[in-house]
């Protein structure tokens, strides 16, 4: 399979602590790769890691990250038409105090799209695709704050489609939902790996093993085992990984 982003021996600090340690793997297209592992092994900072998101704080990387063989901390990387390709979905919903219609069409007119009849059609097929039109087409001036908060993810998700994104990032989506909710978005994100890739932090174990194509568990910062998930599941290489997934550490 093809490899859409790939992370060769990739560190990350804070200051003077390690974060990230020596990371490597791919990313592979259109496919759902979960990262996995206790709170502070490193999993969110790896994903921010993926989008520059830590560009504006002390923060310090070693190594390479690829995205489809550019090296995107590249000082002449242009980051903003990056981030249009690889987005970025949030552990809480973050609608804009702005109406559902002006969440979706932000990212659009911030890179210069103005024609209305343009940012009509990015709106409905953003929120199509996001499975959020049909609860939403008649009330598309309502605030986007207004909307449940199962709904208000999938508004988010909704806006980072909005941009045409090749890769979509997501940092525990669906920790402050319901079961229900959470089935939604589970659901939108195995249709939406059919045309994007998926990288999604979890704690959510049952999850990764729901609806993703591979899984990699981090541990104190180093990735301890990466493969394809029915491999990682059934016949994990790493003691830790094994003591992980039946719930021996966490």
């Amino acid at each position: 399979m093809e490899p859409i982003i790939e992370i060769e021996n990739f560190s990350a600090y804070y200051g003077d602590k390690v974060a990230v340690k020596n990371v490597t793997m791919k990313i592979f297209k259109n496919q759902i790769t979960a990262i996995i592992g206790p709170s502070g092994c490193g999993k969110t900072t790896l994903l921010r890691s993926i989008n520059r998101m830590n560009d504006h704080i002390r923060f310090q990387v070693e190594g390479k990250i690829y995205f489809k063989g550019q090296d995107i901390y590249d000082p002449k990387l242009d980051v903003t038409e990056y981030r249009k390709k690889v987005g970025m979905v949030f552990q809480k919903p973050t609608p804009f105090p702005m109406s559902i219609y002006d969440n979706v069409a932000f990212g659009p007119r911030i890179h210069g799209t103005k024609s209305k009849h343009v940012l009509d059609r990015i709106v409905e097929e953003s929120l199509k695709k996001a499975a959020l039109w049909d609860e939403v087409k008649s009330e598309l001036n309502k605030p986007g704050t207004k909307l449940s908060g199962g709904q208000q993810q999938r508004l988010c998700i909704a806006r980072a489609l909005a941009v045409e994104p090749e890769v979509i990032l997501l940092d525990e989506p669906t920790s402050a939902l319901d079961p229900i909710a959470t089935q939604r978005i589970e659901k939108l994100l195995e249709e939406l790996s059919e045309n994007y890739t998926i990288v999604i932090v979890t704690h959510n174990i049952g999850q990764a093993i729901r609806i993703a194509d591979y899984i990699a568990f981090m541990y104190r910062g180093e990735l301890v085992e990466y493969g394809p998930t029915r491999e990682i599941v059934e016949r994990p290489k790493s003691k830790l990984t094994e003591e992980y997934l039946t719930g021996k550490i966490g």
